[in-house]
């Protein structure tokens, strides 16, 4: 290429029309794009903002990310967000900032601010200059008041709350589009705050008794209302101390709904979300324990996840009634050597049924003497010396290179990997496995990852996961997904078979 045509091509790198191509390349495409502002704060914004993440990304309508040290934020690295969530009540940002959030909200886009935020930046913004009388380090940031539409006050009335109590938010316009369709009210337990100085023109949607047995004020305190801005569009509400208010379910979805209206103007949210809710055609997933300790990291792996669903469901009871109408794919974590009659026979049909099995660690040693068992796993950990061959060896703490070795669906994604766990020796293999992932590591016998012969479901063994190390180690986690959507994709088959 030549010189001038490679600096041409860089110029058109840099147009306004190629930077929007690559940032929305950043963001999964038809999602709200939401920027937290979070830290420096009196509350527990470590626990709260990740929990406020969780609550957005579980509706599956936004894509949220995370500026924990929003004071250098320009106008630039606000564009591609249609909405800004204040969690946030710590120091006065650098004027830029300040100048290029209020005009993200002016030209059109959204601001929500939750409960703290409104003392913050000098927290008195309608002060003007008595700031300095009242002993605080810098001015208050007085246009943060008209975004917010209100307040903290320290003149009497002063603002503030009585003790945290469980008390009633009731919608008092439900004409609006975040309370429309909400139950009249709903209960929390939190801070009631009182005596804020609300600006005029904001419309209150919901407000709350302040009960003077809990040191209130004896009067309905507004909680949450709106605000114009210019041609954009805010919500306070006063809600959301910490993670134990934000569990009600009222809160959740006020607040989601709060977000999306501050977005777009609209709400489209249902009038109840769960957090737990799973994708459209999430893979059902039953993890059979039971026989062998694990830590807590194990389960902790599938937490937050919309793409499966799954159930824990320990020996002895591991595998009653028909497992092929509750799950789409078994995950063993046990090493039971034994199961009634009836329950084997019901794995029986699940395995000949199609649908997908997942096999990991020392899941390679459960029903050690069941030969069908051996044919469906391609492996065999030896807890004893059997057929010639000596008893298997374990070692704990090994350091190893795990690599893939194949190009399939269950290692995609998946480099060469560190990791520390427990390494297995002198095991039985089939030679018709499907190797995915090895070692050189000499405490182990190689394979680590493969795809067994047995024909009738789609089943993988991962010999790694014995502790924290393993559960925490992103790549062994995407790893374990990938196995379960893949060994998931059985129950299609199993359904066009049946067609």
């Amino acid at each position: 290429m030549r010189r001038g045509a490679s600096a041409a091509w860089f110029l058109l790198l840099l147009t306004p029309f190629a930077c929007g191509q690559v940032v929305d390349k950043l963001f999964p495409p038809g999602l709200l794009r939401v920027l937290i502002l979070s830290g420096r704060n009196n509350h527990d914004w470590r626990t709260t903002t990740p929990y406020l993440r969780q609550i957005l990304e579980s509706t599956g309508r936004f894509a949220v990310r995370v500026n924990e040290e929003p004071a250098g934020l320009d106008a630039a690295a606000l564009q591609p967000y249609h909405v800004l969530v204040l969690d946030y009540n710590g120091p006065r940002w650098s004027p830029a900032t300040e100048r290029a959030v209020e005009e993200f909200v002016r030209a059109g886009k959204g601001m929500v601010g939750l409960h703290a935020a409104i003392y913050g930046f000098g927290r008195m913004p309608v002060l003007g200059d008595r700031h300095v009388s009242l002993g605080l380090t810098e001015p208050p940031w007085t246009e943060f008041a008209r975004m917010i539409g209100g307040a903290w006050e320290t003149d009497p009335p002063p603002s503030g709350h009585g003790r945290r109590h469980v008390f009633r938010v009731k919608w008092t316009d439900r004409a609006h589009p975040i309370a429309a369709g909400l139950d009249e009210s709903f209960l929390i337990s939190d801070e009631l705050y009182h005596n804020l100085r609300t600006q005029p023109g904001i419309r209150v949607i919901a407000t709350a008794y302040d009960d003077p047995a809990q040191k209130g004020t004896g009067k309905d305190e507004p909680i949450v209302w709106t605000v114009s801005y210019g041609k954009g569009r805010a919500v306070f509400s006063a809600l959301g101390h910490d993670v134990a208010a934000m569990q009600a379910p009222g809160y959740q979805v006020s607040f989601a709904r709060a977000v999306e209206w501050a977005a777009t103007g609209q709400v489209s949210l249902p009038p109840a979300i769960s957090l737990d809710q799973p994708e459209p055609g999430a893979v059902r997933v039953m993890v059979v324990t039971g026989g062998h300790d694990y830590a807590p990291s194990f389960p902790a792996m599938f937490e937050g996840r919309r793409d499966v669903r799954v159930m824990i469901n320990p020996h002895p009871v591991a595998f009653r009634g028909d497992l092929a109408k509750r799950c789409d794919v078994l995950v063993f974590y046990d090493m039971a050597q034994s199961a009634p009659e009836e329950q084997k026979q019901n794995l029986v049909r699940f395995a000949e049924s199609g649908k997908g099995i997942v096999v990991l660690h020392h899941a390679v040693a459960t029903f050690n003497d069941w030969d069908w068992w051996k044919q469906v796993t391609g492996v065999r950990y030896l807890l004893k010396p059997a057929g010639g061959m000596p008893a298997s060896t374990y070692q704990h703490d090994v350091a190893l290179t795990a690599r893939p070795v194949a190009d399939h669906p269950v290692v995609k994604g998946i480099p060469p990997m560190y990791i520390l766990d427990e390494t297995y020796k002198g095991m039985w293999f089939s030679p018709d496995n499907q190797v995915l992932m090895t070692t050189d590591e000499a405490t182990s016998d190689g394979p680590l990852v493969w795809i067994s012969p047995y024909r009738k479901s789609r089943v993988v063994v991962i010999q790694l996961g014995h502790g924290s190390e393993a559960h925490r180690h992103p790549h062994y986690q995407q790893l374990v997904i990938n196995a379960i959507r893949w060994a998931g994709e059985a129950r299609e088959r199993a359904a066009g078979a049946s067609r």
